[in-house]
C-alpha cells in the first residue's frame, strides 16, 4: 500500500549517486513472480484438495491469507529500520517457502498436453502493459498523446489476442469460457475488487495521512483493523460454502464494502479518525467475503484441469482493476476543491462501483453446473 512506502516516512530510499533504475527492474521481476504464485497455487491447491469440499475450504484458507499478507505486510514494514532490510526479509522468506515447496508438494501437470501458448502469452502481456502504462500515465492527463497512442495499443494488441485464442490448440484463455455464468462471475468480480476496493484502499491511507496528520505507523494500526477483519471473516467463511454460495458471498462483501466506505464519508471533513472505526470494521467484513469467495470461485468456475487458467484470468483483471482503480482515486482527489471534499467523492464513487458489481454478479445466475471433470 502506497502510504507505506519508505519515502513516507522521511527515509530516503536510495543512496546518493543511485538510480531507481535497478529497484524498477527488480520489482518487474517481482511483479512477475508474484504473477505466477497466484496463478500456480490455486492450480496446486485443486491438485491438492480433488474433491469439492477440500477444495471450498483450502482455497478460503489461500483467501485468509492473502488478507494477512496486507494485515502484517505495512506493520513488518515499519517496525524495520530500512527499506532494504524489510525487502531482505520477503527475500529470505521467500527463499525458505520455495525450499519447502519443492520438499512437500506434489507435481500437477496439465492433462491437454500441447506446446504452450508462447504467442497468446506474448499478446495478452504487451496489451496489459500498454494498458497500465495508459492507466498509471494518464494520472497526469488522459488526453495527453503519449496516453492516447498506449490506450490505442491496449485495444489493437487485445484484438490481436483474442485472434490468436481462437486460433490456438491450447489457448492461455479459452474464449469459450465467456459463456459461462460462473467465469464471468470470477472475473467480474477479480476486477471490481480491484477496481473498487484495492483501489480506494491503497492510496486512502496516503490520504488519511496529509489529511488528518497520522503517522504511517498510526495509520498502518488504524488499517489494521479493515485487513486483520479481513483475514479473520475470510478464515471463518470457509465454513459458510457449504450453505452459502460463493455467488451470493460476493454480492454480500460488495454491498458491505459499500456501506463500509458509505459510513466513512465526512471523517475526514470533520478531522476525526474514530469517525473510521464502524466503516473500517463493516468494510473489513466485506474484504473477507470477497477474499474468500473469490479463489474458489476461480477454480470452480472452469474444469479442474485449467484452474490455473481461471485463476491466472481473474488476477489479471483484478489488477487491472487496481490501477484503474488508483488512478482513479488520485484523479478525483486531485480535481476537488480540497483533500476532504476529494476523499469523500472519491468513495462515493468507489462505494457506487461495488454496488455495480454486486447487482452484475447477481444477476449472473448458473444455467447448468461447470464440470470439474
Amino acid at each position: 500500500m502506497g502510504a507505506f512506502a519508505p519515502a513516507a516516512r522521511g527515509v530516503r530510499p536510495f543512496l546518493p549517486g543511485q538510480t531507481p533504475h535497478l529497484f524498477t527492474l527488480a520489482r518487474v521481476a517481482q511483479g512477475a513472480a508474484s504473477a505466477a504464485l497466484l496463478a500456480s497455487s490455486l492450480g496446486l491447491i485443486v491438485h491438492a484438495f480433488p474433491t469439492a469440499r477440500g477444495r471450498r475450504h483450502a482455497t478460503g484458507v489461500w483467501g485468509a491469507f492473502v488478507s494477512g499478507g496486507i494485515a502484517v505486510g505495512p506493520l513488518l514494514a515499519g517496525a524495520l529500520p530500512s527499506w532494504r532490510l524489510a525487502h531482505g526479509v520477503l527475500g529470505v522468506a521467500a527463499l525458505i517457502v520455495a525450499v519447502l515447496s519443492v520438499r512437500g508438494l506434489a507435481e500437477s501437470l496439465s492433462s491437454r498436453g500441447g506446446r504452450p501458448d508462447l504467442a497468446g502469452a506474448v499478446t495478452f502481456g504487451m496489451a496489459l502493459v500498454a494498458l497500465v502504462a495508459a492507466l498509471t500515465l494518464g494520472r497526469d492527463g488522459w488526453l495527453r498523446a503519449l496516453v492516447l497512442l498506449l490506450r490505442a495499443a491496449a485495444v489493437l494488441l487485445t484484438a490481436v489476442f483474442v485472434r490468436v485464442e481462437r486460433r490456438s490448440r491450447t489457448p492461455l484463455i479459452d474464449l469459450a469460457l465467456l459463456r459461462r455464468p460462473r467465469f464471468l462471475a470470477s472475473s467480474a468480480g477479480g476486477l471490481f475488487t480491484g477496481f473498487a476496493v484495492i483501489g480506494l484502499f491503497s492510496f486512502l491511507p496516503t490520504l488519511l495521512q496529509q489529511a488528518l496528520g497520522l503517522s504511517p505507523t498510526a495509520t498502518a494500526w488504524l488499517f489494521f483493523l479493515w485487513s486483520g477483519l479481513s483475514f479473520v471473516v475470510a478464515l471463518l467463511a470457509r465454513h459458510l460454502n457449504d450453505r452459502i454460495s460463493h455467488r451470493l458471498q460476493l454480492v454480500l462483501g460488495f454491498v458491505l464494502h459499500a456501506a463500509g466506505v458509505l459510513a466513512m464519508l465526512g471523517a475526514v471533513d470533520a478531522g476525526s479518525w474514530p469517525r473510521l472505526l464502524p466503516g473500517l470494521v463493516v468494510a473489513g467484513v466485506g474484504s473477507g467475503l470477497l477474499n474468500a469467495a473469490l479463489p474458489l470461485l476461480a477454480v470452480d468456475s472452469v474444469p479442474a484441469a485449467r484452474a490455473a487458467m481461471g485463476s491466472g484470468a481473474q488476477q489479471s483483471l483484478r489488477y487491472i482493476g487496481s490501477c484503474a482503480g488508483v488512478a482513479l482515486t488520485i484523479a478525483l482527489t486531485a480535481s476537488a476543491r480540497d483533500l476532504a471534499r476529494g476523499t469523500d467523492v472519491a468513495m462515493a464513487v468507489s462505494a457506487g462501483l461495488a454496488l455495480v458489481a454486486a447487482t452484475g454478479v447477481a444477476g449472473l445466475r448458473d444455467k447448468r453446473r461447470v464440470s470439474t471433470r
